[in-house]
């Protein structure tokens, strides 16, 4: 398989297995109105002597901020404390996560520093994996290096939640690569989006600047009618509610809500899926263009 592992001012560089090679995209890409990005699967071909990208292999999934294909997993990583972590950033994140085929992985930081225990019960209602990480015994790390063999991965979460103290307790040489592109880019600055996939642990893992901050409405939006899928416990109680179509908002005899005053369903990850779906339906089909 060959593929993307950057792409920079026009030119694309692309594991081939052997080796990485720089090139071009043929021109029709542009006609077509796509741009390769990292992650994606190519078919390269020679023309005048340069390796050209020919073919652009079915995407599994394409974010475009930052611009990455293919994800397997997105781990979301959040601190019990400096900074508080958010339920609605957090569900935000899982919910395009899962909207874009991407398998969640919730982590938690500096249990240290206080308990983690509220935010796990949240979740341990989900399907949803959720890491606690202890740095000082080594707990999680195991599993978090499981998620990313023979994956496509990414870390996203809000400055300060200890992505970098992460990376560099998971895999040493990951964090000095990409610690050293960031010092070089001035990433630290925010002013590249460039994204970089690494291969380390038996997978693939790319260093995507702009994760912090999803651009949920343009990049990321999820039609109303389509939210409740991105909520995975909320499906054995589809087909439940007495009326067809039901929004899970209002209706009368909703299963969801059954759900939720049985305590089958966590109240916060109900108060997600309600802002979210009365944020999505006030949006103009407009304002995606």
């Amino acid at each position: 398989m060959s593929y993307i592992t950057k792409g920079i001012g026009g030119f694309y560089y692309v594991q081939t297995g052997t080796e990485i090679v720089e090139c071009k995209a043929k021109g029709i890409f542009r006609k077509r109105h796509i741009t390769p990005v990292a992650g994606d699967e190519v078919q390269l071909e020679q023309e005048a002597g340069q390796w050209v990208i020919a073919e652009i292999l079915p995407r599994k999934n394409v974010f475009i901020r930052p611009p990455v294909a293919n994800l397997d997993v997105l781990f979301i990583v959040a601190s019990t404390v400096q900074p508080v972590p958010s339920t609605l950033v957090l569900d935000k994140l899982t919910a395009i996560a899962v909207d874009k085929g991407v398998q969640p992985v919730i982590v938690c930081t500096k249990g240290d520093l206080a308990s983690a225990d509220s935010l796990a019960e949240i979740y341990e209602k989900t399907p949803i994996p959720f890491i606690k990480v202890d740095y000082k015994t080594g707990a999680g790390l195991d599993e978090l290096r499981g998620w990313i063999g023979g994956r496509l991965c990414a870390f996203c979460g809000n400055s300060g939640v200890g992505k970098s103290t992460l990376m560099n307790a998971l895999a040493p040489e990951l964090a000095q690569q990409t610690g050293s592109i960031s010092q070089k880019l001035g990433r630290g600055r925010h002013t590249t989006r460039e994204v970089e996939i690494f291969e380390v642990l038996g997978g693939r893992v790319a260093d995507t600047p702009g994760f912090a901050s999803l651009d949920t409405l343009r990049a990321c939006y999820i039609p109303k009618e389509n939210l409740q899928h991105a909520f995975p416990e909320f499906e054995p109680y589809f087909g439940q509610c007495q009326f067809t179509g039901c929004a899970h908002r209002g209706e009368k005899g909703c299963a969801v809500k059954q759900a939720l005053e049985a305590g089958e369903i966590m109240p916060t990850r109900y108060d997600s899926y309600a802002a979210m779906y009365d944020e999505a339906k006030q949006v103009k089909e407009w304002e995606l263009r």
